[in-house]
Parts: C-alpha cells; sequence; structure tokens
C-alpha cells in the first residue's frame, strides 16, 4: 500500500492554513512534494499521480493552483491539471517545458494568494523558484534550491547538473534579504529529507537560510 500525506503544520490559531507531505516520487527522481490547505488550495510540485492521490486531493477540497519549482519536479503535471483543473504556474523559462499544458508563467514574482507568493530564484535550473507562504510563522519551500545535508543542515548544492552556482549563491542571497527572523520560521526542502530524520522542515529558518552561504 502507498503511504498517505503527512500533516506537517495543523490549523494554529487564528491560521487557517494546514501543510501536508507527500511521499518521494519516483516521476521527480525521489521528489517531495507540499499540499498549503487555505482558501485556495496549492499544490507544490507534483506527488505519485494514482486514484489515491487524486482521491485525498479531491477530499481536501482539490487544488487551485499547481507551483512546480523547477523543471525536474513536472511528474504528471498535464494528467493533474486534466483530472483537478489546477492552474500550473512556472517561472518562464521553463514554461515551455509543458507545451500541451495551459501554463501561467512568472518572472520574478507571482503573487498566487494573498498569503502565498512565488519567488525566481535560478542557479539550481535556469528557472528554480521557491514559494513563500505566511502563514504558520512563514514557511519556504525551496524545491531543490536549498536541500539537507548529511549533518542535517541547509545549503545549495554544487552538482554536475547545476546551471550556474554563482547565481544559486545570488539567489541566496536574495532570500536572505528578502525575509527576516520574524517572517520566516520553516523551511521545507523538495529533496534529501531523509537527512532530516523523518522530519519535513526546518525550523530556525532565517538563521539556517543565513548559515546556508557561509557553508555553501
Amino acid at each position: 500500500m502507498p503511504k498517505p500525506p503527512r500533516l506537517v503544520f495543523g490549523p494554529a490559531c487564528n491560521q487557517a492554513s494546514a501543510v501536508y507531505a507527500f511521499p518521494p516520487n519516483r516521476d521527480t527522481l525521489g521528489g517531495t512534494a507540499y499540499l498549503i490547505l487555505e482558501n485556495s488550495n496549492i499544490l507544490i510540485d507534483c506527488p505519485a499521480w494514482d486514484e489515491n492521490t487524486q482521491s485525498f486531493l479531491q477530499a481536501q477540497g482539490g487544488v487551485e493552483w499547481l507551483f512546480l519549482t523547477h523543471r525536474d519536479s513536472i511528474g504528471k503535471a498535464q494528467e493533474i491539471q486534466k483530472a483537478l483543473g489546477c492552474a500550473i504556474v512556472m517561472q518562464e523559462q521553463e514554461a515551455y517545458l509543458l507545451p500541451h499544458a495551459t501554463v501561467t508563467p512568472f518572472q520574478h514574482r507571482c503573487d498566487c494568494t494573498p498569503q502565498t507568493r512565488a519567488l525566481w530564484t535560478p542557479g539550481h535550473t535556469p528557472g528554480s523558484a521557491c514559494v513563500y507562504h505566511s502563514g504558520l510563522g512563514g514557511i519556504l519551500f525551496t524545491g531543490r534550491h536549498l536541500l539537507p545535508t548529511p549533518q542535517g543542515s541547509l545549503a545549495p548544492l554544487k552538482t554536475a547538473k547545476t546551471f550556474h552556482w554563482p547565481r544559486q549563491l545570488q539567489s541566496v542571497q536574495k532570500l536572505v534579504d528578502e525575509f527576516a527572523p520574524e517572517t520566516l520560521a520553516w523551511i521545507c526542502p523538495g529533496a534529501n529529507l531523509g537527512f532530516l530524520r523523518g522530519k519535513f522542515a526546518v525550523e530556525n529558518a532565517y538563521a539556517q537560510l543565513k548559515q546556508s552561504l557561509v557553508e555553501a
């Protein structure tokens, strides 16, 4: 039996938000997708697509937005859009990779809802982006832009597939400048979660973000 999505954050006082994490998806190279429940539900990256996933999402009220953080997170995005009628959002430099889907491209920033926005953070790939949700103390969904290390910290990771390492470091600095400890409490990376020992989110997010520049 496939593992069900796990609740990462439940609704807090004066907050309507909740966040679920899906099991790693082979179609996205083991990536982890997240679902933000608010007035307009947002799916970040693609979970494994089957009847169980579709039933779960429909039971949560469906999905209005499917945000793709980079080209390797596309998975079954077209099938998800067809089944749920959601809008697909992707940074303009990689939106062309979905020629048979209806895609809303953005350049530097996209405000999906009053609480949730996307920020272009190139480097890992040309169109890599992060998603910020202001509820629950502030959560940054980083895709593969920032990933857990074996020590359990976060860092941008330089690999053979890295598009542009200096630009990736500049993108990390951009996030440091964008946020503050008061606005960023958590980071939810999109892969390498085994290093977090069963967790899906990293606390003390702003301090971790600044430290990631030192360790890079």
